[in-house]
Parts: structure tokens; sequence; C-alpha cells
């Protein structure tokens, strides 16, 4: 078939897309625990875009879902291509950071979601083999870095 007879777009791929908050308190970091595929695995709070909706508010969305935290992402420290091929998905990540002044106590509003837990970046490295994927460590790896993209980037004319 020619690519004039088939509708435009009909061959196009397209990633899932999902936003996650990297959620900190003087060196300590906001994780989720919830169930996948009978193991209790740790996320930041993460989840996937919604039709209608903008990335930032995707992800205050998520937040509030998954922490019970009404809060504002300050910066995005990195946008993540990742494929798990044991699920045969590829994801486009964007992760955004939050820096509290105060620990907030958090309660999940997602039933999905065990327990929240503020854990030390050792305490999460101890937890590796319990990360919901390898991007959890590597979303704090590059805050740590220090790699820091401000909101403005962020268009949209929804």
């Amino acid at each position: 078939m020619s690519h004039l007879t088939q509708g435009h777009g009909s061959e196009q791929f397209k990633p899932n897309t999902t936003v996650a908050a990297v959620i900190v308190h003087q060196d300590k970091f906001l994780l989720v625990e919830e169930i996948e595929n009978n193991q209790r695995v740790f996320n930041q709070a993460a989840g996937h875009l919604e039709a209608n909706e903008n990335l930032i508010d995707a992800a205050k969305r998520e937040v509030f879902e998954e922490t019970g935290l009404l809060i504002e992402p300050q910066y995005c420290s990195g946008i993540y291509y990742f494929h798990r091929p044991e699920i045969a998905l590829y994801f486009l990540r964007f992760c955004f950071v939050i820096e509290l002044t105060e620990p907030l106590k958090s309660s999940p509003n997602d039933e999905e979601i065990i327990a929240t837990h503020w854990l030390t970046y050792d305490e999460i490295k101890s937890k590796e083999t319990q990360l919901r994927s390898p991007m959890v460590l590597q979303c704090i790896d590059d805050y740590l870095a220090g790699q820091k993209v401000t909101l403005d980037i962020f268009k949209t004319n929804l």
C-alpha cells in the first residue's frame, strides 16, 4: 500500500506518555508503595497523561491522587524514553520536581497505593530491586545532579 492510500498517521508510533514527581524535603524523597504483578514496588507519584490535560496538570493530579498533597511542580529534571520489553510497552516520562520547605503528611487518595514513604537516597538505593522501574532512581539521580528545566518551556493549547 502506498503512503498516498494510507491514512495520515496510520503508521505513527505512540508511546505511553507519563508524568512523575520527585518530591523532596531535607534529603528525603517521597515515594509511593504499590502492587504491580503481585509484587510490592516503590515509585515516585506517577501516572499517565489523560485526554485534555497538560503535562503540568497531569503531574499535579497524580501527586494529589497518590499522596493527597496539593502541591505545584517547580521545574522539570528530565524527559525519559523507556522500553519495558517484558510488557512490550514504550514510555515517554516527564519528571517534575517539587522541593518542600516543610515536611508534609501524605495520605493516598488512590486505592492502588498502599502507603507513602519518606526515604533517604541510601534507603531507596537499598530497595533498587523493588523499584517499579530504573527510571525511579534515574529521576532522583538527575535531580541530585542539578538538572533543571523551567516550566515555561511546556506549551499547550488546552
